[in-house]
């Protein structure tokens, strides 16, 4: 089965747009850990007891990221490395016994796979969207969030009801060439595609209210109803829509093959993170507008 590009409304393909979005709502995490959002979906089953491999011997373990992902990677006002994914790090790390051994450095992302490659750190954790060619090369932990796609509506038009069948045979926009243009024909045959060549101009259509609805990336779709951009016109509607086969694996842990303690010993701690309800702290955190 053909696996669809997730670009370029990817896991990296919207950076520049959710950054503004992001930096505009100006929510420091204390705060945005205070604002009600709801669970994340479960990804690992609550019965599975994944093995913990024995770490003693690991010198440090060195997490890889970038600058540029907020809010999974991001430095904030005074220069300081946060966001999801350096939160996630720290307490992969606790869970595993090793939070003194532990590292977190920064690269420009065009660098990171070369950087694991060469060995100048052990695992990436900065939104590299798993793909079958990456695949042959390295190993990739169990999904810790999957980012869905979602509606988003002008809140004065009605959509004649709260469901997905709503907007049937309405005019609803989406960004040309993605992923989410092809789910959406997919997924919702009775609605009527309108195509926009970016998610700038997809936005402004929703804004104007020039279309009934919006389809795209429930993570831009989230911040930017939140955001000062969007002037409280808008709102999500009904969802959220997840599919491996056109939306990716979602966010997972890149690691070399032949370190497959390592890789199963981060598959042991997430799973342990998302039991033990951290995880949800940390979305909590970091996504105060739910993306589900």
């Amino acid at each position: 089965m053909m696996r669809w590009p997730i670009s370029p409304l990817s896991i990296r393909g919207f950076y520049t747009a959710c950054a503004i979005i992001f930096s505009s709502l100006h929510v420091p995490p204390a705060a945005a850990a205070e604002q009600p959002a709801s669970s994340l979906p479960i990804l690992f089953d609550a019965r599975e007891r994944l093995p913990k491999p024995d770490l003693s011997s690991l010198v440090r373990l060195r997490f890889l990221t970038a600058t540029d992902f907020p809010p999974f990677n991001f430095l904030d006002q005074a220069g300081k490395l946060g966001g999801f994914n350096v939160d996630l790090a720290r307490e992969i790390c606790a869970e595993l016994g090793i939070a003194d051994k532990c590292q977190i450095q920064t690269l420009p992302f065009a660098d990171l796979q070369q950087a694991l490659s060469t060995s100048q750190g052990d695992a990436i954790l900065a939104g590299i969207a798993v793909t079958p060619a990456l695949r042959t090369e390295f190993s990739f932990s169990r999904p810790y969030l999957m980012l869905p796609a979602r509606f988003v509506r002008n809140l004065k038009n009605d959509p004649g009801g709260t469901t997905a069948a709503a907007p049937a045979g309405k005019r609803v926009g989406v960004v040309k060439d993605t992923a989410h243009a092809a789910m959406l024909t997919a997924f919702f045959p009775a609605i009527t595609p309108v195509a926009y060549k970016d998610s700038a101009a997809l936005l402004t259509a929703v804004k104007t209210g020039a279309i009934d609805a919006g389809f795209g990336d429930g993570l831009q779709l989230a911040f930017w109803t939140a955001s000062p951009a969007a002037e409280t016109c808008c709102a999500l509607f009904d969802g959220p829509y997840m599919s491996e086969n056109f939306l990716g694996e979602g966010m997972t842990v890149m690691l070399r093959q032949q370190d497959s303690d390592l890789t199963a010993a981060i598959n042991h701690a997430l799973a342990s993170l998302s039991r033990n309800g951290r995880l949800q702290e940390i979305y909590r955190r970091y996504f105060p507008n739910s993306l589900y």
